[in-house]
């Protein structure tokens, strides 16, 4: 990354979601959806590949979001999701439904570690999805924070 450390620019949010999608072509998969958030919960670039189906946007958003209200990745909402389902559905229903506890949602923070915003990818299974948020925001420099342990990365 060009920029500062800890900068945060629309631009680097472009790149992001740009790689995310070439990173879907690369790899064969379904056409995928990704939304950029910054660290406040707002949206900065979405972007969506042709064909993408109807609610690929709000799901994209809703996973890039659920990470950042609860402080870590998609990994780990679904692991705690399948032991507390009546604690996430709440969640779901208390955020306007913007919490998807799947894999996809990634926090996205800089080599110290300052959490800068967040990536959602929606199209595919829930784990190829994260392959391509982790790998856009790699090609980057960037940490990219998926509530896995780090034996699972």
């Amino acid at each position: 990354m060009s920029e500062q450390a800890g900068q945060w620019t629309m631009d680097i949010a472009l790149d992001l979601c740009r790689q995310a999608l070439a990173e879907g072509r690369r790899r064969g998969l379904a056409v995928l959806t990704a939304a950029v958030l910054d660290r406040g919960g707002h949206l900065m670039v979405l972007l969506r590949s042709d064909g993408s189906s109807l609610l690929r946007p709000q799901i994209a958003v809703a996973k890039a979001w659920g990470v950042l209200a609860m402080g870590f990745g998609g990994r780990e909402l679904a692991r705690r999701a399948a032991t507390q389902p009546v604690f996430y559905g709440a969640l779901s229903d208390l955020s306007g439904g913007n919490v998807v506890p799947l894999p996809g949602g990634v926090l996205v923070r800089d080599a110290q570690g300052l959490l800068l915003g967040s990536i959602g990818v929606t199209g595919d299974t829930a784990d190829n999805d994260e392959l391509c948020a982790v790998a856009a925001v790699r090609a980057l420099g960037l940490v990219a924070d998926t509530g896995a342990k780090v034996s699972e990365v």
